[in-house]
This record gives structure tokens, sequence and C-alpha cells, in this order.
């Protein structure tokens, strides 16, 4: 574990060789060339930023006495959620996929930030904000599905509507089973509201790579023929290696318009 948590500095992979650095920062193209001749490759490489993007977005991510990372506050209701003074995003999926974990992996850099990580399925029955310095906030949503909160649909579906501050919503999929029935439930909600979301593949490092591969291919025909709103590339992640981590961060700052239109393309 200690060998991968220094991975969460974009420093410390830029030591490693090529093919490794690959994986970590851009694991999507990783497995480009395990496709057949003739795949379409273009969501592949749809958002793939140069060095000094992902070297500023880092920045945004590392706390330090001018530039504070917080945990703000916790809400059941619209009403007791914070101003929404700042760019916005959040991050919402089934209650077991991995979701505080991977918020906890974009904030490693921020020791002091405490995110809570559970043992147990559906932990956050709250929604959690996260203000990172002057830039943006980021929110924790209750998972769906299983031990869900009651008012779980009012809580989400208010946030989604009425929060005019928001960004960019990141609907999170088990990088091992797939698309499920609730996921897509959470994707009709976020095309009815007309809501531009991206899709995040977690748990990366423990799916092999032909289930992974069939995983992505399948999930990116679905966004192609079935949605609107969705970013066409996917996010691969591991929040236990790092994988894809550099990348989301940079993501996160590009949508919530810290980063130059021209470093980003």
């Amino acid at each position: 574990g200690r060998a991968s948590a220094q991975l969460a500095a974009l420093s410390q992979v830029l030591r490693l060789e090529r093919s490794r650095r690959t994986a970590i920062v851009f694991p999507l193209q990783k497995l480009e060339r395990y496709l057949a001749p003739g795949t379409d490759t273009a969501p592949f490489r749809l958002f793939q930023p140069g060095l000094a993007a992902l070297q500023r977005s880092e920045a945004l991510f590392r706390s330090d006495h001018g530039h504070p990372i917080d945990y703000v506050s916790s809400a059941v209701r619209m009403d007791h959620a914070p101003p929404p003074a700042l760019p916005e995003v959040c991050f919402i999926g089934r209650s077991n996929v991995g979701k505080s974990s991977l918020i906890r992996a974009l904030f490693s850099l921020a020791p002091e930030v405490e995110v809570r990580v559970s043992k147990t399925p559906g932990h956050t029955k709250k929604m959690n904000f996260f203000k990172v310095g002057k830039y943006f906030t980021l929110v924790d949503m209750p998972g769906y599905g299983y031990r869900a909160p009651q008012d779980f649909v009012e809580m989400v579906e208010a946030y989604l509507q009425e929060r005019h501050n928001l960004k960019r919503t990141f609907l999170l999929v088990d990088g091992v089973v797939g698309l499920q029935k609730t996921d897509h439930i959470a994707v009709e909600m976020l095309e009815e509201f007309g809501i531009p979301y991206v899709m995040v593949l977690t748990k990366i490092d423990r799916a092999s790579r032909g289930l992974l591969l069939k995983n992505v291919l399948e999930i990116q025909e679905f966004v192609k023929e079935s949605t609107q709103g969705c970013f066409p590339q996917l996010f691969l992640v591991s929040s236990v290696e790092f994988s894809g981590i550099h990348l989301l961060r940079c993501f996160v700052a590009h949508v919530t318009g810290n980063l130059p239109t021209v470093e980003a393309s």
C-alpha cells in the first residue's frame, strides 16, 4: 500500500519506466494495444492533457497555507447545502462502488482532509461538501441501491435540478461488474434532467485485462448509442494503485474552469 501511496504525486510517477507511467496516468490508453484492428479508438484519447496541465491540476489538490482544502459541511436537504458560490462537481454511484475511496485518493495530497471510508456499503447518508481553496467544491453524494437512504431520490434529484453551479457529475461504475440496473436508472435521471456527466470505472486493479476491456467496450457502445449528456471518454481508476487519479484530477480542474483550454486539448 505504501509504495502505491507514493504514486499519489505525479513527480513519483514520472520516475517510472514509460509503459508503467502510461498505465498509471492514462490507463485507458494502456488497453488500446489489445483492441481488435479497426476498433474506433477516438473515445480513448479525447481528453489527453500534457504534463503542464497535469502538474497545474495536481497543485489544486495539494493543500498549503494559502490554499486550504476543507470538508465544509454535510446536508440531507438542499436548504442545508452551502451557498453555491464556486464551480462544483459531484460524485454519485452505487453503494459499494468505491466512491469514498476514490475521493480519498483524489485528496491524498491533502492528508488533513478526512474522507470517511466505511467497510459497510451505503455508509454515506448525506451530501458531503469539500471546498478546494477558492477554486471549486467537490460533493460526495449518498450511494444508491443497497442500503440507500430513504430520501435518496428526493435529495439527489433536488440537488441535480437546483444546483446551478454544478459543472459535471461523475457517475461511478464498478469496473469489475460493469453497468448494473441501478446505474441505468441513474443514467436515465441524468439524461432526463439534461445534466452533463462522465462515467468513471472504479476498482480496475481487481478486474482481469480481458474483463476490463469487455466492460469498457460495452459501456462505450452504450454511451455512444443511448446517451446525450455523457462525455464519450470513460475514465478508469484504481484508488489502490492510483491509476487514472492524476488524469481525473486534471479533468476536474478542466471542467471547473481552472485550466486554460489550450492545455486541456
